[in-house]
């Protein structure tokens, strides 16, 4: 388990449902993690969040348009979002969303990193986003699986001020991590030789046993994509919810 009081610049510091059914989506979180669902707020678009032991651990908002889908997002904390939103314009990012003041609560925008990846920028204020991760229910590990590795990379370290290390860099598996000291924070993957593997960010929710939470999940209305199987780093499982909004699960290994 791993807390704190406020996010370092450029860490994943919140994630957030885009969902076609709200109360389906309610159901199935609130019944696999034991999170707790605050009613939407009409003054910021039916925006609503979870909880998890009484503290902010996600949120959720209704996807809207003829082609909405569901999809959990990331969100990277910056100290000066508006200025992070300028560097990554160019950087080869894209603007999807300017600086938006939240209430008290923080600044928002959105950009797409060179691959087209979404990924959301949080100035903290009054909402810090979660602060406590990797513990049973809450977010485990970002993980970003992309075609532009090298450029993908340069871009995270001058736009959101990346510390990285090479964990793996062979022509089989590159792997890059980003680092708040000697803490593991995020990861990046080289997607390029693997066509069937989920491009863009992906989130991991701890789980103190993965067989068992997938089991629930499954009862809850979700669908396998990919069984538990234990790996170097953990034992990992891949799902769709009931909404078909893909998330990962990660925990210690069976063996």
């Amino acid at each position: 388990m791993s807390t704190r009081t406020a996010p370092p610049h450029g860490a994943p510091c919140w994630l957030d449902l885009s969902t076609t059914d709200e109360a389906a989506s309610r159901r199935f979180y609130t019944g696999l993690f034991g999170w707790q669902a605050n009613e939407p707020a009409a003054e910021f678009g039916g925006y609503s969040t979870f909880e998890r032991g009484g503290a902010p651990v996600a949120g959720m908002m209704p996807a809207t348009g003829a082609d909405a889908t569901d999809a959990w997002g990331v969100y990277l904390a910056s100290d000066d979002a508006a200025g992070t939103l300028d560097a990554a314009a160019g950087n080869g990012g894209t603007v999807v969303s300017s600086a938006m003041q939240v209430a008290d609560l923080g600044t928002m925008g959105l950009v797409t990193d060179p691959d087209g990846a979404l990924i959301g920028v949080w100035q903290p204020e009054r909402h810090q986003g979660f602060l406590e991760y990797a513990v049973d229910g809450a977010p485990g590990w970002f993980e970003l699986h992309t075609d532009r590795y090298d450029d993908v990379l340069g871009f995270y370290r001058t736009v959101f001020g990346w510390h990285t290390a090479t964990e793996a860099d062979t022509p089989q598996f590159r792997y890059t991590t980003m680092r708040d000291g000697d803490e593991q924070l995020a990861g990046v993957m080289d997607g390029s030789g693997t066509p069937d593997a989920d491009k863009g960010w992906s989130i991991y929710f701890a789980a103190d046993d993965v067989d068992a939470t997938a089991a629930r999940a499954v009862e809850l209305g979700a669908t396998i994509v990919r069984p538990a199987e234990d790996t170097p780093y953990g034992r990992l499982a891949v799902l769709d919810d009931p909404n078909d909004a893909r998330f990962k699960l990660a925990g210690p290994n069976n063996g």
